[in-house]
């Protein structure tokens, strides 16, 4: 075998990598625990310095730099895959749609009322939002570990699943977790989200920098106006046409610009913001006082609160007909999928951040909290998923109940 052949098998080797599924949720879990290791060692400090001292422009260190511009860039990339699911995916059909929507909505609703019977009489009421996310990537690489045990139409049912939940938190952010809104950049912002509208008809090439240049000025103009800078990912998204395709490659402006941004998104902007974002300094002499309702409100809202809304409101709209369960999955299969989108993690940190922003001792805790609901989830669904195999409670791929 000569050099240039053992490269091509190399390159070969390494792309197959890269398209790996469960890849994302790999190095999501490596850049948690190198975080965890360097926060609770001596380059704690350093870790601080590099992230929340060093400003890339005055007020606008690494660590916001991450949080407010990277992760729109990584909403942009949610934001095309729902209108992809919308126009021409799962979503587009009402009936194969209504049953994950109607499952996302229960699988939002119950850790809600989950932590707020925990945390309505408590200053952590603002922390409602954490237990309500799924975390995609995480998600989708525990299910590809089960992937030989659960049927292959759960993976698109946890998928549609997820970006709808999704879309729910993303909504959330906007309408619960905004500052005090500046109406001159919002006006600005509006103006912009309308000459996006109306690009596809100012340019008949749909070319992408046109696209690019006025997202980054309406990312200016939200961050600007008060509302959490990431929705600009999702409004830029809706703007995007998926209409016209290329002669060559028959992809749409939206496809070409998600298939430019999803690996980075995916393999270096989540795997980024985790690191930034997991640094929790394990001593439990900072957990402050009274935080046990915090706590209990996350773990026992996403573990319990997760699967059990997905299954609830599943089985009772399905038994009143008004949605309908794909025919070639159990109820126990659906309930074990609702176990794996009780993972929120990085969705769920993005919430704590915005949500307890500047309150360094009860977001250590409630950042342990997630990481905690993240491993008893993993825990639970890896024992239920082997215990239905064995029992024959699972289907088997392309088997009907």
């Amino acid at each position: 075998m000569n050099i240039t052949q053992e490269k091509g098998n190399y390159l070969s080797y390494f792309k197959r990598i890269l398209k790996w599924e469960a890849l994302p949720g790999l190095l999501l879990l490596i850049s948690t625990i190198f975080a965890l290791i360097i926060a609770n060692s001596q380059f704690s400090d350093l870790y601080e310095n590099i992230f929340h001292h060093i400003e890339i422009l005055p007020g606008f260190n690494l660590h916001k730099f991450i949080n407010d511009f990277l992760m729109a860039i990584f909403f942009l990339v949610v934001g095309c895959e729902i209108k992809m699911e919308v126009i021409r995916g799962h979503l587009s059909d009402i009936k194969r749609a209504s049953f994950p929507v109607v499952a996302a909505i229960g699988g939002v609703i119950a850790p809600a009322i989950i932590f707020y019977f925990f945390n309505k009489n408590t200053q952590f009421i603002n922390g409602i939002g954490v237990p309500i996310s799924t975390d995609i990537a995480f998600a989708i690489g525990a299910f590809m570990i089960f992937k030989d045990k659960l049927s292959k139409s759960l993976k698109i049912f946890l998928l549609t699943l997820a970006v709808v939940d999704d879309l729910i938190s993303i909504a959330v952010i906007g309408i619960f977790y905004s500052s005090e809104i500046k109406l001159i950049p919002l006006i600005l912002a509006a103006l912009t989200f309308i000459l996006l509208l109306s690009l596809k008809k100012i340019d008949k090439k749909e070319r992408l920098t046109p696209y690019f240049i006025l997202g980054f000025i309406l990312w200016l103009c939200i961050f600007s106006s008060g509302i959490h800078a990431t929705i600009s990912g999702v409004l830029l998204a809706i703007t995007l046409p998926i209409t016209k395709c290329n002669k060559d490659t028959l992809e749409c402006t939206l496809i070409r610009i998600e298939h430019v941004l999803a690996p980075y998104a995916n393999l270096i902007i989540l795997p980024l913001f985790a690191f930034s974002n997991t640094a929790i300094n394990m001593n439990i002499s900072s957990i402050p006082e009274g935080s046990l309702q915090v706590v209990l409100g996350i773990i026992v809202g996403l573990v319990v609160g997760k699967p059990l809304g997905i299954f609830l409101f599943t089985s009772v709209l399905s038994k009143f007909k008004v949605i309908e369960k794909p025919k070639d999955v159990k109820w126990y299969d659906i309930m074990c999928v609702g176990m794996l989108a009780g993972i929120g993690f990085t969705m769920s940190i993005f919430v704590s951040e915005i949500a307890f922003l500047g309150d360094e001792s009860i977001l250590n805790i409630v950042k342990i909290s997630i990481l905690l609901a993240a491993v008893c989830t993993c825990l639970i669904a890896s024992i239920s998923i082997n215990l239905g195999k064995k029992m024959g409670m699972l289907n088997k791929r392309g088997i009907e109940a």
